[in-house]
């Protein structure tokens, strides 16, 4: 051993050798992750603290009742009600119950702090109607939707208006508040009926009951009547019709006082050859021939038939109680002799229309007035009134001239004035009978006292308008002038009749639109009101009672007793009445009909007339020219009648949208006033010559 200090010792390694050989690598046989960890966190501090100094603070604000699910796109951070987002586009998506989803694109801009809003749209609720009972019309908001029930109507949130409408039940508005947010709600209404019991009974039992000319029942009977105003009819064999009216309560029923039929009349079917006989019974003028006649059973009555040119026919009738019989008179003529001389010689010669022949002859003709026509192609033709005198003889010569030498005199058969109204030629004894009867018997349905039969003869050659003056006519004459309006419908657009004007203004728009054409106006005028006329004038003014009537009623040889013919009701839309659809507006009706009229239609909308009128029995009824009055029983014949000066009131006819009861719907009913009226206009007339 060498002693420790020495300089000759020498320190060398020993040998080593590890446990487990495979326990540790050799040097650099391995990657070192080690050396990465503090370089990589370092790397993402600076990553967060870049993110951190370039993000911006945005607020998502979504107004909503219900819990919103917000899905943003990208990198964020969300801080409490913000998000620290970097500038740039991101997808953004909003849902919540009950709401529209939204999604859009998020712009981030550079500044600070940002602030998004969005108010999310709720979904529309899910809506059932109901109403008791089913089969109301539903009217949502002004619009038709259908009928009950109805099931699962979307509709948005809100408050809206709501009509439920049954023809047999009071109609019913309400409002309707809708949740909305897809909610399903269920909204149901009882409706009141319209209707009452009604007791009818007679004395003897076992009549028919007819309601607004509809067989109802037996008596006695228990009927359930809509409200309002109701015609009703008692008939039974052997017994006369009795009618009443009766206004029906909705919910108030009520028993009526039995009546007491009393026997029928006999009834007389009248003819007479020639037609158009004067028929007088114990002395009171009945009408003309062909007619019926209601005898008082058992008594024996004075019957005479008078007519020009023939000789007087007079006899006894009686007939027992419900009798029907039928009598023919045969007039004899009065004849007369009538000398008529004609140039050229082959001209045609007609009486009364029916041809004769050609050139001069001596006529032998009854003693009342013909019409003589003389006609040759290529010459205007002569129409003259003749009436023969029996011993006298009558010479008359007739010249015609050429086409060319009559056309400045000549006729047109329509005119149209400045505001483009047409007006069309008739010609009485041409177009229809020059003589008839205004008013209407006693035994008719519905006639009304002050429709006095009158006997009425037309010779001067008017003109009449084929429309109603409407609105926008009405209003070159008046500006401001405002027809109205009625629950809502309006009765002031331009193409529907006039209404709301009094027989003054009427009368003053004939003489302002006479002045605008040059024409000597009609009526006469003092400080702005119309006191009286001049019949000789051919200037505009209002169709006389007589015109009217013979327009609306004579079709050939018959007077019409409504605008459709002699039955009651209508069975088509003929005109305009208070129909179904106007019922919540007029609140009586014609039983099942529907015209489509609320209220005043455009004017002619509906079928002319036989004489091609249109609105002569609807639509809106109008003034005449004539005062009213009632004329006395057995009045003379009149010739053209205009009437007084002036008067209080003046004569109202036709039917108008707001009518519709039988008395009211007949041609010869007769109304009157002075000041307008929300179913009263007119139209213009004038004389030809």
């Amino acid at each position: 051993m060498t002693a420790p200090g020495t300089g000759n010792d020498a320190i060398t390694p020993s040998a080593f050798q590890p446990l487990d050989s495979a326990a540790a690598p050799p040097p650099g046989a391995g990657p070192n992750w080690r050396r990465w960890l503090v370089p990589g966190a370092v790397l993402l501090f600076a990553l967060v603290m870049l993110f951190l100094f370039s993000a911006r603070s945005v607020e998502i604000s979504v107004e909503s009742t219900a819990p919103a699910d917000i899905d943003l796109s990208g990198w964020q951070l969300p801080l409490g009600g913000r998000y620290l987002l970097r500038p740039g586009e991101y997808d953004l998506a909003i849902t919540a119950a009950g709401y529209e989803p939204v999604s859009t694109t998020l712009t981030v801009t550079g500044a600070d702090s940002q602030r998004f809003a969005f108010t999310l749209q709720p979904r529309p609720g899910r809506i059932s109607i109901h109403s008791q009972p089913p089969g109301a019309a539903v009217i949502l908001d002004g619009e038709h939707l259908g009928d009950t029930p109805l099931e699962a109507l979307e509709l948005p949130a809100g408050e809206y208006p709501l009509e439920f409408r049954h023809p047999r039940y009071l109609p019913l508005a309400t409002t309707l508040t809708v949740a909305g947010r897809d909610r399903a709600e269920t909204f149901a209404q009882a409706l009141s009926p319209a209707w009452a019991s009604i007791t009818i009974d007679s004395e003897p039992a076992g009549a028919e009951v007819v309601v607004d000319g509809e067989p109802a029942g037996i008596t006695p009977a228990t009927l359930d009547l809509l409200q309002g105003e109701r015609q009703l009819l008692l008939r039974l064999p052997g017994f006369a019709t009795w009618q009443g009216e009766l206004t029906v309560t909705a919910g108030e029923d009520s028993a009526l006082d039995t009546v007491q039929l009393l026997p029928a009349a006999g009834i007389l079917e009248l003819s007479s050859s020639p037609s158009g006989a004067n028929v007088t019974l114990d002395g009171e003028f009945q009408g003309r021939t062909p007619l019926s006649l209601s005898l008082e059973p058992g008594r024996a009555q004075r019957l005479m038939l008078t007519r020009p040119g023939y000789r007087r026919h007079s006899a006894t009738v009686q007939l027992q109680a419900g009798a029907r019989e039928s009598k023919s008179i045969t007039l004899t003529a009065e004849l007369g002799t009538i000398d008529l001389r004609v140039s050229p010689p082959e001209a045609e010669v007609r009486v009364n229309g029916r041809l004769l022949g050609r050139g001069s002859q001596s006529l032998s003709l009854p003693a009342v007035e013909h019409r003589v026509e003389v006609s040759l192609a290529g010459y205007r033709s002569s129409s003259q009134r003749l009436t023969p005198r029996p011993g006298l003889e009558q010479r008359i010569e007739v010249d015609l001239q050429t086409e060319q030498e009559a056309k400045l005199s000549r006729l047109q058969p329509e005119v149209t004035t400045a505001l483009g109204q047409t007006l069309r030629l008739f010609i009485p004894g041409e177009s229809g009978p020059a003589e008839f009867t205004m008013g209407a018997s006693r035994r008719e349905p519905g006639r009304r006292a002050n429709e006095v039969l009158r006997p009425v003869n037309l010779r001067r050659m008017f003109y009449l308008q084929t429309t109603e003056v409407s609105n926008a006519q009405f209003r070159q004459f008046l500006a401001s002038h405002n027809s109205g309006q009625i629950q809502g419908n309006s009765l002031n657009r331009e193409h529907q009749p006039v209404a709301q004007v009094s027989w003054q203004q009427a009368a003053q728009f004939c003489n302002w639109l006479s002045r605008r054409e040059g024409l000597d106006p009609f009526y006469t005028e003092a400080q702005g009101i119309v006191t009286g006329f001049r019949a000789e004038s051919t200037g505009y003014r209002l169709p006389t009672e007589a015109e009217w009537s013979w327009a609306a009623r004579v079709d050939g040889e018959r007077q019409l007793t409504y605008p459709w013919g002699d039955t009651f009701p209508p069975t088509t839309a003929v005109e305009n009445y208070a129909d179904s659809s106007s019922a919540y507006v007029t609140g009586r009706t014609i039983s099942g009909y529907n015209d489509g009229q609320v209220v005043s239609a455009t004017v002619g909308s509906f079928p002319p007339n036989h004489h091609g009128l249109f609105d002569m029995g609807g639509n809106v009824a109008e003034w005449v020219h004539d005062v009213y009055q009632i004329s006395p029983a057995n009045a003379a014949a009149e010739t053209d009648p205009t009437g007084p000066q002036s008067g209080d009131n003046y004569v109202i006819r036709g039917a108008s949208w707001a009518l519709g009861r039988l008395s009211e719907l007949r041609l010869s009913y007769r109304d009157y006033g002075q000041a307008g009226r929300d179913d009263v206009g007119f139209r213009i007339a004038r004389y030809a010559e």
